[in-house]
């Protein structure tokens, strides 16, 4: 999870970001050169920026003839720029509280992100698993009265859960977010 404005800037970078990519797998200025069709200075170059921001890290340095190669890796299998990197313009649900609006779903999601980005980087530093829970699926319906009807449905289940399972006065529980969204499926081109 990026949220440091620099380092998001950084990895935005199209020849950094291919050049992460690359590093899923190990491998020097030398041998990303040749993979990427750069010089061996360029690549250099790109790799201490995204090392400067903790996107790559060093594995080795062995010695080939007059210098020190370095072997980098990136990270993390994948990167994702949190809402938190943008902060004073990331979404906030709280300035678009039209429940039905695209611009409301949205900054939903983006708190989404932020929260379990942050879950996640808290977990990993303590080495623990996260307790996460998702469903995702794909609906046809025959008309905008069955989304209607079956939306309002929807949320009076969850209601009915929620009424059923919150206990505030539980001692050493533990308050989770739920998230349910329902928008247009996009196409894949």
């Amino acid at each position: 999870m990026i949220e440091d404005p620099a380092a998001a800037e950084v990895c935005l970078d199209p020849v950094r970001a291919r050049l992460l990519a690359e590093l899923a797998e190990p491998g020097s200025a030398t041998t990303l050169a040749a993979r990427v069709g750069l010089t061996r200075q360029k690549v250099n170059y790109h790799l201490r920026a995204l090392e400067a921001h903790g996107l790559v890290e060093l594995v080795q340095e062995r010695p080939r003839g007059n210098f020190t190669e370095r072997v980098l890796r990136a990270t993390a299998a994948s990167y994702v720029i949190s809402p938190a990197a943008l902060a004073p313009v990331q979404p906030d649900p709280a300035r678009a509280p039209d429940h039905l609006s695209a611009r409301w779903l949205l900054a939903v999601a983006a708190r989404l992100v932020r929260d379990v980005g942050a879950l996640i980087t808290g977990a990993t530093k303590a080495r623990k698993r996260l307790a996460t829970f998702a469903v995702d699926g794909e609906i046809r319906f025959a008309s905008a009265a069955d989304r209607a009807a079956f939306a309002e449905e929807l949320g009076g289940a969850v209601r009915s859960l929620v009424a059923k399972y919150h206990d505030e006065s539980a001692e050493g529980g533990r308050p989770h977010r739920i998230v349910i969204a329902l928008h247009p499926s996009v196409k894949e081109s």
